[in-house]
């Protein structure tokens, strides 16, 4: 029982170093798109209003089009679980799989499953966090401002980042990245099949909800009913990647 007792500490030290850079990269992302939003909101939007009135006229560039910020935005979103689930891949899970570096943690003082866990929590915790302020920032600015938008909610852009959606995607795309390091144990491979499934869930994400547009209508519950698909799916991959690992440690 007491050699056990020092293994969690050591584990968070070691995960929070080798994947530092990437946690800098998503809070750096998280940063950036907030400011965006709230550019958006406190001046790209009252401009535009004030643009709208008789007389008045604007220039733009793409940077400063308050429409294409939120729709370059919007998308930026959508594909976070792509990238989320590349980096799953490649980086938390399978690098460590092809270089040994797992299985030795394996024999001394950490198991599989508190492995996987470790690293899954450490990985979603931040996650969580960053998009579940992006989904409220985004929701409210879209709000407060869709008079001055060429957008509706039933666009991709708009849906998915408004609300727990974005979250239980990208928690998604961190178990699937996760399924495909443990199943390829190669970090290349992984990166490739992980970062596709991201990018065919985008490209047909819309195919998951539309069934439920036969009985549900307005935003908020079909919002929250996809958010429920995505959680389910999530389950049985995190529960596929747990069935993977018990294999390969076996």
């Amino acid at each position: 029982m007491t050699a056990l007792a020092p293994a969690r500490p050591v584990t968070r030290r070691t995960l929070l170093r080798l994947h530092r850079p990437a946690l800098l990269v998503w809070t750096a992302f998280v940063l950036l798109a907030a400011g965006e939003l709230l550019w958006v909101h406190y001046s790209g939007a009252p401009r535009d209003r004030s643009c709208h009135q008789a007389g008045a006229w604007c220039s733009y560039t793409v940077l400063t089009d308050t429409d294409a910020v939120m729709r370059l935005l919007g998308e930026a979103l959508c594909h976070a679980p792509a990238a989320v689930a590349a980096w799953a891949g490649a980086a938390l899970i399978g690098r460590e799989l092809e270089s040994g570096t797992a299985r030795l943690a394996w024999t001394q003082t950490v198991t599989p499953a508190r492995w996987l866990t470790a690293k899954l929590t450490a990985a979603a915790l931040p996650l969580l966090a960053g998009t579940a302020v992006l989904a409220l920032v985004f929701g409210s600015v879209w709000s407060a401002d869709k008079d001055v938008l060429v957008t509706h909610w039933t666009w991709d852009r708009v849906f998915v980042p408004r609300g727990p959606l974005l979250p239980a995607l990208v928690l998604f795309g961190l178990a699937a990245g996760a399924l495909a390091g443990l199943a390829l144990r190669r970090a290349l491979p992984a990166l490739a099949v992980a970062g596709a499934a991201g990018v065919a869930l985008r490209l047909y994400l819309h195919d998951l909800w539309q069934p439920l547009r036969g009985t549900l209508t307005g935003f908020w519950p079909l919002h929250l009913a996809a958010t429920g698909v995505v959680l389910a799916l999530t389950v049985a991959a995190t529960a596929a990647a747990y069935a993977v690992l018990r294999h390969r440690a076996a």
